[in-house]
C-alpha cells in the first residue's frame, strides 16, 4: 500500500469537505437544519464531524473508497444530533470508535 492516499479516497475527502461547505452534507437528513450557525464558534465540532467520515469511511485493498456515502451519513448523523439534540428517527447512536480522535 502506498503512503498516500488513493485519487479515490482523496476524492471522496475532497467531496465530503465540498458537501459540508455547501450545507448539503447527508442531504435530506439534514435539510432545514443550519449547521454553520450552530458550529461557527466551535470548530472542534467541526473537527469531530470529519474524524466520523474519516473513521468510518472503508478503503479496499487498492485504497479506493467502498462505503464513501454511509460514512457521509454517519457525519450527518452528527450534526443532526449535535444541533437538534436528538437522533434522526430510526438512525443507530454513534459507536465510540466512529467519534475517537487520532
Amino acid at each position: 500500500m502506498s503512503d498516500r492516499l488513493s485519487n479515490g479516497a482523496s476524492g471522496a475527502l475532497r467531496r465530503f469537505a465540498g458537501l459540508v461547505a455547501r450545507g448539503s452534507v447527508g442531504h435530506p437528513m439534514l435539510d432545514g437544519i443550519n449547521y454553520w450557525d450552530e458550529l461557527k464558534d466551535s470548530p472542534s465540532q467541526m473537527e469531530i464531524c470529519f474524524a466520523i467520515f474519516a473513521n468510518v469511511l472503508e478503503l479496499d485493498d487498492q485504497g479506493e473508497p467502498v462505503n464513501e456515502k454511509f460514512a457521509e451519513r454517519r457525519a450527518a448523523l452528527w450534526l443532526y444530533k449535535y444541533c437538534t439534540g436528538v437522533l434522526p428517527p430510526g438512525e443507530v447512536a454513534l459507536q465510540p470508535w466512529e467519534v475517537e480522535l487520532y
